[in-house]
């Protein structure tokens, strides 16, 4: 039985917002993973900057970086990251920059994205993403003053 990309996501999406109710399964790690433990579930954090959009990776092009497996749509974006993994991981782990901001964590929708000064923000949701950005620079500030204490 072939299950559609669209409902595997959804499945995953939902499975993943299940467990990040739970503060203690997510404030244990400095990076969010889903269940699998993958980061931004499993989506490539180099095409944000390089495609501008969200691209699934894939197993074949894997690598290890802070306690998670980060995938990535091509061997070339895997180097690319590897080469300067700060540049292109999401900010706050790739918890939801919203939540980091307001004091405490949640998982991420890979759809719900910004880059802002060179940075990428993932947030749990688009009407979630949407309450950021009416203020972006404040929410930012608040939230680098509370990462990584909301992992405490």
């Amino acid at each position: 039985m072939l299950i559609s990309l669209a409902t595997r996501r959804s499945f995953l999406l939902a499975v993943t917002a299940m467990l990040a109710v739970s503060p203690a399964v997510a404030r244990d790690k400095e990076v969010w993973t889903n269940f699998w433990g993958l980061a931004l579930n499993g989506y490539d954090p180099v095409a944000y900057f390089t495609e501008g959009r969200p691209v699934e990776g894939a197993s074949e092009h894997a690598a290890e970086w802070n306690g998670a497996e980060w995938r990535f749509a091509s061997a070339a974006n895997r180097e690319a990251f590897l080469a300067d993994p700060e540049k292109y991981a999401p900010q706050f782990g790739g918890y939801c920059a919203w939540a980091v901001s307001r004091g405490y964590t949640a998982s991420t929708d890979p759809d719900a994205w910004e880059i802002v000064g060179d940075k990428l923000y993932l947030n749990y949701s688009l009407s979630v993403r949407d309450q950021w950005r009416q203020d972006r620079a404040g929410n930012i500030a608040k939230g680098e003053r509370n990462w990584p204490k909301v992992l405490e």
